[in-house]
């Protein structure tokens, strides 16, 4: 990951005109927008469906909002792996050694700018609850937390509260369990419980 080129692609007039024009078929609808931080981990919940990628990426087109983000490295294969690297998409072998918490953290330390958006649950399949990287990634980054959510029931993507990472961990993940506990995934039943563990 440290040697990789993080560039990705703007989102134009023909992209933001896509995103406003599936979400026009298919009913979805966008509330709120991103705010102008320039670094900050941007969390996504509920994460139970392959749909929660194009959901997701057709909001960014519409709010023209550009983070990276963390996929398995198996996805970035021929012929997806140009787009999706530029859409973004920054390619993580979780069987490899290293800690990525750190990798991540320095990644924001070199940089003006960088929104990485993050699925707490790191799967698709029914997940006990959150995976912790998202908060030590922001707080060794010293970046705030936005949370972004989709809700399938209301067919609504937005944008959430900003939360700052500080030394109190259970109230930090207090506010953000209280706000996702009004979000409905694609799949309900699979959505883990909005919690992590201290390391």
């Amino acid at each position: 990951m440290e040697n990789q080129s993080f560039e990705r692609l703007g989102v134009n007039r023909f992209f933001h005109w896509l995103g406003k024009t599936a979400y026009k078929l298919t009913g979805w609808r966008t509330e709120g927008k991103p705010p102008e931080i320039p670094k900050a981990v941007v969390i996504v919940a509920h994460h139970t469906s392959n749909w929660d990628f194009p959901v997701g990426l057709m909001a960014s087109f519409i709010w023209k909002f550009t983070p990276f983000w963390l996929g398995k490295h198996t996805l970035f294969r021929w012929p997806l792996s140009g787009l999706l690297r530029r859409l973004g998409g920054i390619p993580v072998d979780r069987r490899a050694s290293g800690n990525i918490v750190e990798q991540v953290a320095k990644i924001f330390q070199t940089r003006e700018k960088f929104l990485l958006t993050i699925t707490p649950e790191g799967t698709r399949k029914k997940a006990q609850k959150w995976k912790s990287g998202f908060y030590y990634i922001a707080r060794a980054a010293g970046v705030p937390i936005i949370c972004a959510f989709l809700d399938y029931k209301r067919k609504v993507a937005g944008i959430g509260p900003v939360i700052y990472p500080g030394e109190d961990l259970a109230a930090d993940m207090q506010k953000i369990r209280e706000f996702y506990n009004t979000v409905t995934g694609k799949y309900p039943e699979r959505a883990g419980a909005v919690d992590i563990s201290p390391r």
